[in-house]
């Protein structure tokens, strides 16, 4: 039996294709669904099915559309109750695909509707199971965020249901079941994540944490919750877009492939107070750009960072591409339910230069340069995440994770010189525009990161000798 995994590396994200006997089922699709259209019609199949496993928090499924696109009916677990036509199935219903058989297994605890599906052969021989958040490659789905949504559901009445649907539903099944699970190393639907995207069951048992026989309930729930960060603020408005509905991703593309001269430009920026989001590499965005920009490179995890950062989902976006980039930056924006880019700069920044616009540019330093400069003890700001931080960093350095940038400001004084790093300049660089939004003009970055920075003299430190404020 074949299963093709389609691995979105950006959202640490897989979909599933199954054909059989010119039937076709997709997995929790993308946004963008031409691709699995295509790939049906090579087969010279039907999609007959979408296969929901619960309604996801990190993106905006691609259900919808794909649905109206090709008449497949949409399926979710039992409890689901979603605002459109969908067949809600119950525990043990099997549908057909081809002279196939798949089995709905309801498995709720990182949602309540949250299903998996035992995928069985022509001879009715069961292959595989396609586990969504409910099981991941060495880890499990965190049951902090269906909370956010349902009011009255708790982080621990959840873990509780885990821990039943993982030992009644999913240990008793066969060791030789391939996993294949929704996400993959990167996501943060979970925190132990493989960078493995497929296993067998068999193994999960004897690797992942979350399947060991020996746990109890209570201290299940304990592993499950300790060391759990504060989910994105877009998971939310991702769930409720997945539970509701969206805007076609066609109109989403097409409202925002409209390219724009320099004067259109400028009048969108004032007119609807839009967010001008410049996708461009931090080198690219270090030697020049438009003032007040925000860089969020598309050459890293730019769709995280933009849910992290970007608090209104609705937020009007103008977007600053490298040339040949702009249906990607709209496509993976949309992926995460950011709908409304209403244009690009037509030629990119070069066309901004040519008219003589003004610019902001970002001044870097190499990591023997910061060497130098560190002789004089200056005010320095990691911004990697906490964990990161604790494992080492320079001596003297302040932290300030990325995602709070925005809300810890007032630790850093304008006035006073200082300088940023990462892990290797993508996030520093993502917060030295944040500073220059919020008129901080006496900074440097540091190229390469806390990857060079490793290489000199520098002194470095664990969390237990840092200075934790100024």
């Amino acid at each position: 039996m074949h299963v093709e995994q389609i691995y979105t590396s950006c959202l640490a994200h897989a979909a599933y294709y199954i054909e059989n006997n010119g039937e076709a089922a997709i997995f929790d699709p993308l946004r963008e669904v031409q691709p699995y259209i295509d790939k049906a019609l090579r087969d010279n199949a039907k999609i007959k099915y979408v296969f929901e496993t619960h309604f996801h928090a990190d993106f905006v499924s691609g259900h919808l559309d794909l649905a109206k696109k090709t008449g497949a009916r949409i399926v979710y677990g039992p409890t689901a109750q979603p605002n459109f036509d969908a067949i809600v199935a119950t525990d043990g219903e099997l549908f057909t695909v081809g002279n196939y058989t798949i089995k709905a297994i309801h498995t709720p605890g990182h949602t309540l509707e949250s299903t998996t599906y035992l995928l069985m052969d022509e001879h009715g021989q069961a292959q595989s199971l396609i586990t969504g958040d409910t099981l991941f490659i060495g880890d499990v789905g965190r049951p902090d965020l269906a909370q956010h949504v349902i009011a009255e559901l708790t982080e621990e009445k959840l873990a509780g249901y885990l821990y039943d649907s993982l030992r009644h539903k999913i240990m008793p099944l066969a060791d030789h079941l391939i996993i294949y699970p929704n996400h993959g190393a990167g996501s943060a639907c979970g925190k132990k994540m493989s960078s493995e995207t497929t296993d067998t069951l068999g193994h999960q048992k004897k690797v992942n944490y979350a399947l060991d026989p020996t746990l109890s309930k209570e201290q299940f729930i304990k592993e499950l919750l300790a060391g759990l960060t504060t989910p994105p603020a877009y998971f939310p408005k991702n769930v409720l877009l997945n539970i509701k509905g969206y805007e076609s991703y066609d109109q989403v593309l097409a409202k925002g492939l409209q390219p724009l001269s320099v004067d259109h430009f400028k009048a969108l920026m004032t007119e609807q107070s839009a967010l001008i989001l410049d996708t461009r590499t931090p080198e690219a965005f270090a030697l020049g750009h438009v003032p007040n920009s925000l860089n969020i490179s598309l050459d890293g995890h730019f769709a995280q960072w933009v849910g992290e950062l970007i608090v209104n989902i609705d937020q009007p976006i103008l977007l600053i591409t490298a040339i040949g980039r702009e249906e990607e930056a709209i496509t993976r924006l949309a992926r995460v339910g950011y709908d409304h880019t209403i244009g690009y700069l037509a030629g990119g920044y070069s066309t901004w230069i040519h008219h003589d616009q003004p610019i902001q540019q970002v001044e870097r330093l190499t990591a023997e340069a910061f060497a130098q400069e560190y002789r004089s003890k200056p005010l320095m700001v990691d911004v990697r995440k906490k964990s990161e931080f604790d494992t080492e960093h320079v001596v003297g350095a302040i932290n300030i994770p990325l995602n709070q940038l925005y809300e810890q400001l007032d630790l850093l004084p304008q006035e006073i010189p200082f300088i940023v790093y990462c892990a290797g300049g993508y996030r520093s660089m993502i917060a030295a525009s944040i500073l220059q939004q919020n008129g901080y003009a006496h900074f440097k970055d540091v190229v390469g990161g806390y990857t060079d920075i490793a290489q000199t003299n520098i002194a470095r430190t664990a969390y237990r000798e840092a200075i934790t404020d100024l």
